[in-house]
């Protein structure tokens, strides 16, 4: 007798239960995981150590930004009304200092860039444009009131919100909490990923496999891409090709946020998975998505706990993780837009495949990301051609055919 997960799992490869397109699969990650999710701890980490964490508290200005109007231009600080004209030099301000007096009628002060606008002064004229002797500068052209003038405050003003709760720190918002002062801050805690390979076939990295053996690449893939959405990886022991075996590893890997299991989620005989999850009472919120490479990715909640089911062949658990569970493990570490970009490239080549699918196979693109190769491989299993490709082309499933020179959409690696 079939198990429940068995026979669901069965009945949606033969049409009983739809499968979902790939934008579906992912709107159902995104939706389960925020309605589902609690907020993660909280703690303080230095300027340093922000980068790539999300942020747990709204930073604002503490002054305006600039805190007075300041040149962008090097050049000189005029009275727009005074040129076209001739006009005397009067001095000079520098960023980090202030010019003493105010620039009269007819007057003139040599500014550099980022340096404050003197009292009396309402444009800048770039030093490109302007000729200088004698303690004069000659304007041959008219200028406006602003020009080349950041005014205060324009940037942000005091007190205004400059980042948000819940945005992932890169390096510009490095930028803004220094500028505004601020050498801690509060950030979420990194989420814990329990990864799990299944398989008899599978041995560890440092072993010398049989024929018939592959070694545990997958884990290691998985931890990579966990470290980079944001989590901590704890890679778990091997889980055999027994129920009983299997289910120590889920239970085990449930005790962490993530549960990420690669492997044992087809319909073969000794794939156990699904079957294990449903005898610990999993709600699968779909086990089949139509993409390749990737079908029988499985996506629930066990526990209280959000797991995957990845297929085991390497393309597959890494395209899987990348286009859906890695939304679940942002939301998962307090990231409130989680962002899948999926730029256009021209393909350097025709290519065609089958329709029906969403297809995420290994690509070279090029350095200006203009141009996008298909990198020729040998299915899932291929990881020398998954090492060559720098990115995924990604064929619509309605679109079986492009053309040399047609725009088709690129996952990055």
């Amino acid at each position: 007798m079939r198990s429940p997960a068995r026979e669901r799992s069965q009945h949606a490869y033969n049409g009983f239960v739809a499968p979902l397109t790939f934008s579906e699969a992912r709107e159902r990650v995104i939706r389960a995981v925020r309605t589902a999710r609690t907020a993660p701890a909280v703690e303080t980490v230095t300027l340093s150590e922000a980068a790539g964490r999300v942020l747990a508290e709204e930073i604002a200005a503490d002054r305006d930004s600039p805190a007075l109007a300041r040149s962008i231009r090097d050049g000189f600080a005029i009275r727009a009304s005074d040129v076209p004209g001739e006009l005397a030099i009067v001095g000079e301000v520098r960023a980090g200092g202030r010019f003493a007096g105010a620039v009269g009628t007819g007057q003139a002060v040599e500014i550099m860039t980022g340096a404050p606008i003197p009292e009396g002064a309402d444009a800048v004229v770039m030093i490109e444009h302007v000729h200088v002797e004698n303690g004069r500068v000659r304007i041959a052209d008219g200028a406006s009131p602003g020009q080349f003038v950041n005014p205060r405050g324009s940037e942000a003003t005091s007190g205004e919100v400059i980042l948000r709760s819940g945005k992932r720190l890169d390096y510009t918002d490095i930028a803004a909490l220094a500028a505004f002062g601020h050498a801690r801050v509060r950030v979420y805690g990194r989420p814990q990923v329990a990864i799990v390979a299944t398989g008899d076939e599978i041995v560890e990295v440092d072993e010398q496999p049989g024929e018939y053996q592959i070694r545990n690449s997958n884990a290691w893939s998985l931890a990579v891409q966990a470290r980079r959405a944001g989590g901590i990886p704890r890679i778990l022991p091997l889980a055999r090709d027994t129920a009983e075996h299997t289910r120590e590893a889920v239970l085990r890997g449930l005790e962490f946020d993530l549960l990420l299991l690669s492997g044992g989620v087809s319909a073969g005989k000794y794939d156990l998975v699904e079957e294990v999850l449903a005898g610990l009472g999993a709600v699968f919120h779909f086990d089949r998505v139509l993409i390749q490479p990737g079908q029988p990715v499985v996506f629930g909640t066990a526990n209280g706990k959000f797991f995957f089911g990845l297929p085991g062949n390497p393309s597959s658990t890494m395209v899987t993780f990348e286009i859906l569970a890695r939304a679940a493990l942002e939301l998962l570490a307090g990231q409130e837009e989680v962002a899948l970009p999926l730029p256009f490239a021209r393909l350097t080549r025709e290519f065609r495949h089958r329709p029906g699918l969403t297809r995420f196979l290994p690509a070279r693109l090029s350095a200006d990301g203009a141009e996008v190769t298909p990198v020729e491989w040998h299915g899932s299993s291929d990881i020398p051609a998954l090492a060559r490709a720098n990115a995924y082309l990604v064929a619509e499933a309605d679109c079986p055919e492009y053309a040399r020179g047609a725009w088709i959409r690129v996952l990055l690696k």
